[in-house]
């Protein structure tokens, strides 16, 4: 699984697909969690988690 931001979310469907030969699920993450959370790509709050 991936966590990432809104601006980094099309790269993560990207390499989901690349690796696993599947369709991604994109699942948005509640901001009611408070998470801590970051981008794998950048320190932004992830805002979605991509996976297969």
């Amino acid at each position: 699984m991936i966590y990432c931001c809104k601006e980094h979310v099309e790269l993560a469907l990207d390499i989901i697909v690349d690796e696993y030969e599947t369709a991604p699920v994109l699942e948005e993450i509640k901001t009611e969690g408070n998470l801590s959370t970051t981008c794998e790509y950048c320190q932004l709050p992830a805002a979605y988690i991509v996976g297969n």
